[in-house]
């Protein structure tokens, strides 16, 4: 039986043709390109054309699909609008209602808000931080809307992929579920943990697949990794090993470079971008070789304090179902993995966080914004915290904000670049332990480079310079995206806290 092509980039050669000959400038354009047949007929078209003389390839693609629409590239700013006046407008440039195409999206039950750019579909990770900009702006039933929607994705699919395009699935993004469902649960109650209870087991059980599985012989399974002393924690992951459709010719060209095999390479490729952090040196042997990237072989400090909110969450969940067995399993694992991270991410000499090599059993030394997670989730001793700061004031802040790492490399996640979410979490982990100066520091900062970037250019970007404020940021695979989605998020809350 023949099997049935699902996806365009699942068409093969015609895939592979488009993406190395340079049709489109982006190689993101063609996996998102709207069919206007079914792709076997398609298909079986361009076996029978592509070896005719006159075969145009361009030709044939107009003919048998409809382009993406960056529908957020018509929209044109007001600069004589304030900054909130533009984000108020922005929401609903930025809201994409439910549809079905035949392309690679995943329909979504509900509304939901994207981040602007080339990015037409809802991403997991982004949204969180979103989600605290649509509250500053009393949009609470786009919070709801876009978590029952993951909450769809977990139960079709056993995970929140990537962003809802069927070329994500084999991967994930950090895991903000929880904090979503907490933020929800502020604006409307306890109850709200309860409701989603059922979806935060099935982002738990996704996260923890294979750990029955583990033994010294076998110290990792997916996302799971044994660590030296019998605990256990995670890894970023993605259950593919070839070229990233999205990204096809960049990857192909990288594994003709690379001394890893090009299976291995593509799978610590696509795991770093479930880390949401594609691409930095963090994920590098060699800190300027991007060939040397080993993103499956990492303990990130991030993914496992996301975790660990996880385990908490489920915890105090059950407890609020007076379910003291289940509130008890939950609280001993969360304990747990406190105490792994304690033992194998902290640096007491350094006074820092570092992701950690389980293959060589050697912390990493890379210094990363990263560090900053466990103080955002209460994870830290006070003592800690402060050498924390020192580091971050020291190393890290800049004066547009903080810079992501120490390192300029040209990867869109080194320096100079700031992001925002890394803003808001530093900005509030040290509010958790009352480093208020630094934290207000950081605030203004980066809100002045917001408003100064948007007062020039009339945009609000997915990344900023935060080093040189005369430059836009760079760096990466595609160049900085306007709308933008987490930094319209964070701009708002950290206006309004």
């Amino acid at each position: 039986m023949e099997r049935t092509i699902k996806n365009i980039y699942e068409l093969g050669l015609l895939f592979e043709k488009v993406q190395l000959e340079n049709v489109f400038p982006d190689n993101k354009t063609f996996p998102d390109c709207i069919a206007k047949e079914s792709l076997e007929v398609i298909n079986k078209k361009f076996f029978k054309e592509k070896n005719q003389a006159n075969f145009d390839l361009k030709a044939f693609i107009k003919a048998h699909f409809d382009m993406p629409v960056n529908r957020t590239a018509a929209y044109e700013s007001n600069k004589e609008h304030s900054i909130e006046e533009h984000l108020d407008t922005l929401w609903k440039v930025l809201t994409r209602e439910p549809e079905h195409e035949n392309s690679s999206l995943i329909p979504l039950p509900k509304p939901y808000v994207v981040p602007g750019g080339r990015f037409g579909e809802v991403y997991y990770w982004d949204s969180y931080f979103t989600m605290l900009g649509l509250r500053a702006s009393g949009r609470i039933d786009m919070i709801e809307s876009m978590i029952d929607n993951f909450s769809y994705l977990l139960e079709t699919i056993g995970h929140i992929p990537n962003g809802n395009r069927s070329y994500y699935i084999g991967r994930s993004q950090p895991p903000f579920y929880a904090q979503m469902v907490k933020l929800l649960s502020e604006e409307k109650g306890l109850e709200i943990l309860v409701k989603y209870l059922p979806y935060l087991e099935q982002e738990y059980h996704f996260w923890m697949n294979g750990r029955n599985e583990l033994s010294p012989h076998q110290r990792a399974v997916h996302r799971v990794v044994l660590m030296p002393d019998g605990n256990v924690l995670n890894r970023f992951w993605d259950e593919n090993n070839t070229p990233r459709p999205e990204s096809f010719k960049e990857d192909l060209e990288l594994s003709h470079q690379s001394s890893q095999s090009p299976n291995d390479l593509f799978r610590h490729i696509r795991a770093a971008a479930e880390s949401g952090w594609d691409f930095s040196s963090r994920w590098f042997r060699d800190t300027h070789d991007f060939s040397s990237i080993h993103t499956t072989e990492i303990i990130p400090i991030d993914l496992n304090c996301l975790l660990y909110n996880l385990e908490d969450t489920l915890s105090s969940t059950y407890s609020l179902m007076n379910n003291s067995l289940k509130a008890d399993e939950f609280q001993q694992l969360a304990k747990k993995r406190k105490n792994t991270i304690q033992k194998y991410l902290w640096n007491e000499t350094e006074g820092f966080y570092f992701d950690y090599d389980f293959i060589s059993n050697t912390p990493k030394t890379h210094q990363t914004l990263a560090a900053v997670f466990p103080l955002y989730f209460k994870i830290v001793e006070a003592q800690q915290a402060e050498k924390i700061a020192v580091n971050i004031k020291n190393k890290f802040l800049k004066s547009g904000g903080l810079q992501t790492t120490l390192v300029n490399t040209g990867q869109q996640w080194d320096s100079p670049n700031g992001w925002a979410p890394l803003q808001w979490i530093t900005y509030k982990g040290l509010l958790n332990y009352q480093i208020e100066d630094l934290a207000y520091e950081i605030r203004s900062r980066w809100l002045a480079l917001n408003r100064r970037v948007y007062q020039k250019t009339g945009k609000m970007t997915e990344k900023y310079n935060v080093v040189d404020e005369r430059l836009m940021a760079g760096g990466g695979e595609y160049p900085n995206q306007d709308g933008f989605g987490w930094t319209n998020g964070v701009f708002l809350a950290m206006s309004t806290t």
